[in-house]
């Protein structure tokens, strides 16, 4: 029985990368083709960690920042950097995504999670930034924090990034494509969107131009 292809989007919600690329994906997306099922698959950046972020790494995620609205035009809200306590720790959203995409969710989640971290300086590292997000998304925040320290969760977390390294995906964001029983790396890197179409088009996974 034919499969239809499905494109595997790696992504890490807090991938500043990831959210620069997130306008160019979203255009591209439009004019895919009804029948490729696209789907998330959490990249895990950081494990899980309770320790302030290193002054050496907070300077490069900062830098990061500016290189990611330089190259794209996306804009952030730096006040992260005074407001919030930043931690190297970004499985924590990638377990909200990896919940939330159980529900239905997970695309609203992702953009949900970019939205409070890049434009609204709150943290998704803590589980009380998650679970408030989760309410947002119409998800019992009560249950939805449990699930984050569930093992099944950590479970289909681990499954995702074993996912993401069968694939060849070592960076974000990452664009895979599993047709016809195997699965290739098609894209990798915060592309610009002629490009990315450019790639999605050649694989044929493009409405053909009426």
């Amino acid at each position: 029985m034919h499969t239809p292809p499905r494109l595997l989007y790696v992504v890490d919600p807090m991938c500043s990368w990831c959210f620069g690329f997130a306008p160019a994906l979203a255009r591209v997306l439009e004019d895919l083709d009804p029948a490729v099922q696209v789907e998330l698959v959490a990249g895990g950046l950081a494990p899980d960690s309770d320790q302030p972020m290193a002054a050496d790494t907070r300077a490069f995620v900062q830098q990061a920042w500016h290189a990611v609205t330089e190259r794209t035009g996306v804009e952030f809200d730096h006040r992260f950097w005074t407001e919030c306590e930043p931690r190297r720790s970004t499985y924590p959203a990638c377990r909200a995504m990896v919940i939330a995409r159980a529900a239905g969710k997970g695309e609203a989640m992702l953009a949900a999670i970019q939205r409070a971290y890049y434009r609204e300086a709150k943290n998704p590292s803590d589980v009380a930034t998650l679970a408030a997000l989760a309410g947002e998304l119409g998800l019992d925040p009560v249950g939805f924090e449990a699930a984050l320290a569930s093992p099944a969760t950590e479970q289909q977390l681990q499954a995702d990034l074993a996912r993401a390294r069968s694939v060849g995906a070592s960076s974000f964001p990452s664009l895979a494509l599993e047709r016809d029983g195997g699965a290739e790396l098609i894209a990798s890197g915060c592309l610009g969107e002629a490009e990315l179409r450019g790639i999605l088009g050649a694989a044929g996974l493009l409405r053909s131009p009426s």
